[in-house]
């Protein structure tokens, strides 16, 4: 719309114009937001002229060209408005796509970062499956090497040719078989009698007889004069006793089919399945195992006891002490040795007596070495005018204390 002074002095312009004698040039122009009317006046004449003579149809085409500037102004006016609502859509939409071209280089920036970060992270992964793969490597090639180094036992042991002794054998009895199987069993039996320690005190000597009858003579006599290198020495034989001793049997069966592991590598896994890891591994024959009847794993001690199917199975494992073991990719050994079962009978504690032994004191300290005067002593007591008679051991302390062993006499 044209504002009321614009029209008002348009009007006026238009008034003027016949009296005036000038030529109007009406120009809009668009400023910005505000509009502006330029005037131009292009004077023709300046002799006034009397405002009285404007005819009526003078007037009406004023009216008509003031309402045709009018239209016009109009028209500016509404192109105006819509240049203004365009340009308002136009910054809407800058304001948008900058918004979206804002959040398209943020998510370009984070999806930079987390390529990164993913790429470190494979380098990483890969550094360790390498530092994994390097160790798996010494390993296998260490394992390699032992199983060479047991192949080549197991063949060398393979080849031994011995020469045994002939044995004469009867018909004992006969036992009842399982399963028409022998029985592979290993059974051993063992007296086992314990050494009495005797403590033999400086310039003590004891003296063992072959006849016991030899030392009682002499330990009823008592005192004995002894020529000792042209020195004489009154010499005391003394009875002893002995400490308690013990002896047991040992009655010891090695299995046939049984076999003990030690060892077992702690892992993160259920207790059945290191069982059945363990009786897939033994079941390799190619190994030296076999057909796996029972596993019996404790993971407290780490330890388990391989029971195999046929009888004589444990044999191969006598040989080698040391059993490969595959679990997750990781090799082991495990120790291994038949397994073997213990029972103690017929133990009893016995006083240690020895007839044949006497205890002779008093000798003083001499000049001459250890082994002189043992001489001298043994010579005195073999002869059967001193009431001697063959010496079997003697043992002079000449210095310090002595510790001598006793033990049964079969």
């Amino acid at each position: 719309m044209i504002h009321p002074t614009v029209e008002a002095f348009i009007y006026f312009l238009f008034l003027l114009k016949a009296h005036l004698n000038f030529f109007v040039c009406f120009h809009y122009c668009l400023m910005g937001e505000e509009t502006s009317v330029c005037l131009f006046f292009f004077l023709q004449s300046m002799a006034p002229t009397d405002p009285f003579d404007s005819s009526e149809d003078e007037m009406e085409r004023l009216e008509e060209e003031l309402k045709k500037w009018k239209k016009r102004l109009e028209a500016a006016e509404k192109a105006k408005a819509d240049l203004l609502l365009c340009k308002s859509n136009a910054m809407e939409e800058y304001v948008k796509a900058e918004d979206g071209l804002i959040k398209l280089k943020n998510l370009q920036e984070k999806q930079h970062k987390e390529a990164v970060m993913s790429r470190d992270t494979h380098e990483q992964e890969l550094y360790v499956l390498n530092q994994e793969n390097a160790v798996l490597k010494r390993d296998t090639e260490k394992l390699e090497e032992d199983l060479a180094e047991c192949s080549l036992m197991l063949s060398q042991y393979s080849q031994i040719n011995k020469e045994v002794a002939e044995m004469k054998l009867k018909f004992a009895h006969m036992e009842d078989t399982k399963d028409n199987y022998q029985d592979m069993n290993t059974q051993c039996v063992f007296g086992v009698t314990t050494k009495i320690p005797f403590r033999l005190d400086q310039n003590q000597v004891l003296l063992t007889f072959e006849d016991k009858e030899v030392a009682q003579r002499l330990i009823k006599i008592g005192k004995h004069t002894v020529n000792l290198d042209n020195k004489t020495a009154d010499l005391r034989v003394m009875p002893f006793t002995l400490e308690m001793g013990i002896k047991f049997k040992l009655h010891v069966t090695i299995s046939g089919k049984k076999i003990s592991v030690s060892e077992v590598p702690e892992l993160l896994i259920p207790g059945d399945w290191m069982r059945d890891k363990l009786e897939l591994n033994f079941y390799k024959s190619e190994w030296g195992g076999g057909e796996v009847e029972n596993v019996n794993y404790d993971k407290q001690s780490r330890t388990a006891v391989i029971t195999f199917l046929r009888p004589g199975a444990t044999n191969s494992f006598v040989r080698c002490t040391e059993y490969p073991f595959v679990v997750n990719g990781t090799w082991y050994r495990l120790p291994v040795s038949p397994d073997t079962n213990v029972k103690l009978e017929n133990f009893q504690l016995y006083c240690g007596i020895s007839k044949k032994t006497i205890l002779l004191e008093g000798i003083k300290e001499m000049e001459d070495d250890e082994e002189s005067v043992q001489d001298m002593i043994k010579i005195h007591f073999q002869k059967p005018n001193n009431n001697g008679g063959e010496i079997e051991k003697i043992k002079y302390a000449s210095k310090g204390v002595t510790w001598v062993c006793f033990e049964e006499d079969t």
